[in-house]
Parts: C-alpha cells; structure tokens; sequence
C-alpha cells in the first residue's frame, strides 16, 4: 500500500484545499490517471497516481486545507482498471466486506441507494455544512446527501432549506410582538442569506490587494489618450494581419508596446523594492490581468520587448484562453515586472487599479468613448478618447517621475508608427 502526498507546488505556494476527488474509495485506477484535483492561491493542480492500483482510502476530504507533504489517501497495489484486468481483488474485498457484519444502514426506509457511513451525518458532513446547519437550524440527520457515500455538503442543506416543509411558523393571528425565543442558532425570525465559502484563491486575492495598500505608498496618476490613429491602423491592416498571422489585431499590442517604451524611459517604474534596495530589472515580463471563474489571474508575457505585435497578441490569447479554462501553469503567473489591466471590456470609464506586489507599477486601461475634443481654437471633433491610469508606489517613484512615464505611454499610443522604433 502506498501514501498518496500532496506534491511540492513551487514558489511560496506551502498548502491547497482539496477541490474535487476524481475517483471513490474502492475503485481502480491507472499509473498516470488523476486522482483528485486541489486549488492553490494561484492554480489548480491536479494529482496523478504513481502506480497502479485501487484506492483504498480518503484521507482528507473535500474542501479541507491540506500541507505540501500531507498524507491525503492511500492506494494499494494492484492491476488497476486496465479494460483488459479482471477486477479480482476488487471484487473479493467487497465480498469480504459484505460477509462482515456492519451496524450501519439499519432503516429499510431510506431512499438513497448508499447509506452513510456513521448514523451520526454531523461527523460526514463538511465543516461548511455543520456550519451552515446550525445557521439555519437544520438537524443533518434530517438533510439527504446526494453524495454517493453519504457525506452532507453545504448544497445539500441548500437544498433541504428549499424543499423540505418549513419549521411550524407563529400563528397569523398572533401579535408579532410577542414570538417566542428561538433557539441558539436558528434563522426562523431572519431574513433569507446565503453563505458562500471564499475560495482560496479570492481570499488570496484580498489578502494581498489589502497587503498592497498597507505596504506601498500608492497614488495614481491620469491621462487621456486619443485612439484615433490606433483605430485606424487597425482598420486598415486588420484583414491582411490575421490573413499573416492568423490572429486578430488588438489593442493589447499597442499597449504593450507603448508600456515597454515607456519603461525604457524610466527604468524605476520597471523595478521593485527589496528591503533597503532597489532592484532594476533589465528585462520586461509584462503581466496582464485576465478576469477568470476563481478570480482576477495576472499570467505573464515573457520578454515582451522582443516580441512583434502577432506574438504579443498570439501570446496574450493564449494566456487568457488558460485561464479561463483553470489550465494554468505555476511558471505562467511567476515573475513580471509591470501590469497592464483592462477595465474597458467591462465597460469601466475610470478607475484607479491597485499595485500587483512586489512590483511598483500598474497601468488602466478604460473604456473608449467618443467625446468632444478642441483641435485648436476654432474647432471641435468627436475623437475615440481613452482615460489611462498609472498606480505607482511612491517610495522609490517621484509623481514627477510618474506623469512623464503616463505621458509617454499616451504619446507613443497616440503615434503608432514611433511604437516600432521606440517599443
């Protein structure tokens, strides 16, 4: 019989919770066949079996906060679930089992097909079940688990409040002023909530957003940029680019770009403060905040400054396409210097983006809209404007500094040409 361990998961990542088991106590598997998946503040990981086998036994169950070398299950050796393997050993531990005589499943009456193990649904059940259990006055033993061996969740009390019959109300014609007292715990005389678990990635998410506000002295900076030449050049060259590079030519690029420029410029903006040094990075990762299902992820574009706008734009997509389907790598996310972040695909017109730590930089990117712009003394247009915003730390950037880097961002924006000479 072997150990299943929760596997070293880099860089400063030292627990996980246990997302979801791919496989139940009892069944076979394969070498190389997932057997459970766990979310870490970063990614979710999936762990494979080391050989194969049946599993014998869950450890830690789902929702629970497992260590980096925790013991989590157990799998003994065998043919696992090959199709060609009889499933001999299998077969003869569940005979073996049945022959033994077990107290539990004593009520003939219960509809589901497997029973709990323990008549007690409190020890089988969640900690966010007993938890919201006890909120809302429900026995567990009363809830019905969906679960295929019986352990209560936080949905199948969710659902017990739905569908079963309510708790006796006071009579209608008795004076509210005077109900009884409602047991410790109970919800009869509240208003309706529901209790959602914070994922560990949002609650790494906040820890680390209100770290930033503690730690930096952050203050932002504004402009506006005119996305006229931008939106022109898109239109022109957009075809015959993704005929070339088959992708679509986004803003993104331009951005980047303009951003690396920028940083060449002013080289503080693209460092990070390490104790009493300052450490200058003569690299540029550019990181660009994708909002995924868990929460915002920052995946890295790596040496953005020796990329052409197709593999800025190759390499963006394909990060975004990541993770929103949760298969991000640890390597994905580790590292960047400065962060690019779009609050425009959300409709957000202005607002004022919070330092993704360590690093002391971070530009918004808004919403374009038409407005009214003065050409000179005499005339007015309606131009593609584009509020921008610089949060920087300004322990180790001047505001000086900081408002000649955001003017150079909206002046090489504003001259696309000049991005392939300054970029």
């Amino acid at each position: 019989m072997s150990e299943i361990k929760v596997p070293a998961m880099g860089e400063s990542i030292t627990e996980g919770t246990v997302s979801r088991w791919m496989v139940k106590e009892g069944e076979p598997v394969n070498q190389g066949d997932v057997l459970l998946e766990l979310e870490t503040d970063k990614v979710n990981i999936e762990i494979s079996a080391e050989e194969s086998g049946v599993l014998e036994k869950i450890i830690r169950q789902e929702g629970e906060t497992v260590e980096i070398g925790e013991t989590i299950g157990t799998l003994s050796a065998g043919s696992g679930g090959g199709s060609g393997a009889p499933a001999s050993e299998p077969a003869a531990a569940e005979e073996k089992k049945a022959a033994t005589p077990a107290p539990e499943a004593p009520t003939p009456t219960a509809p589901v097909a497997v029973a709990p193990e323990s008549s007690d649904s409190a020890k089988t059940a969640s900690p966010s079940a007993r938890k919201l259990a006890r909120e809302r006055g429900i026995e567990l033993d009363q809830v019905q688990s969906k679960d295929p061996i019986g352990r209560v969740y936080q949905d199948d009390v969710k659902s017990h409040n739905n569908q079963a019959p309510a708790p006796a109300a006071p009579p209608a014609n008795k004076a509210p002023a005077a109900p009884s007292a409602p047991a410790a715990g109970s919800s009869t005389y509240t208003k309706p909530v529901e209790r959602q678990r914070m994922s560990r990635r949002r609650a790494t998410i906040a820890k680390r957003l209100v770290e930033a506000q503690q730690t930096a002295a952050m203050l932002t900076t504004f402009n506006e940029v005119d996305m006229t030449a931008i939106m022109d050049v898109r239109k022109r060259r957009k075809d015959k680019f993704k005929e070339k590079h088959e992708i679509n030519l986004g803003f993104m690029s331009f951005f980047t770009k303009a951003v690396v420029g920028a940083l060449k410029k002013f080289p503080t903006i693209n460092a990070e403060i390490d104790g009493e040094d300052v450490v200058l990075k003569k690299y540029y990762d550019i990181g660009i905040a994708v909002s995924a299902k868990e929460g915002l992820v920052v995946p890295v574009v790596r040496d953005a400054d020796r990329l052409g706008f197709a593999e800025i734009e190759k390499s963006i997509a394909d990060l975004a396409s990541k993770a929103r389907s949760n298969t991000l790598a640890l390597s994905d996310l580790q590292g960047g210097t400065f962060t690019i972040t779009n609050g425009g695909t959300f409709g957000s017109l202005l607002s004022t983006p919070i330092l993704n730590t360590p690093q002391v930089g971070i530009l918004g990117m808004h919403k374009i809209q038409l407005r009214p712009v003065a050409i000179d003394a005499e005339r007015m247009e309606n131009r593609p404007m584009m509020y921008i915003a610089l949060s920087y730390d300004h322990r180790i950037i001047d505001g000086s500094e900081a408002v000649r880097f955001l003017v150079t961002v909206k002046e090489l924006l504003e001259d696309p040409e000049s991005l392939l000479i300054e970029g």
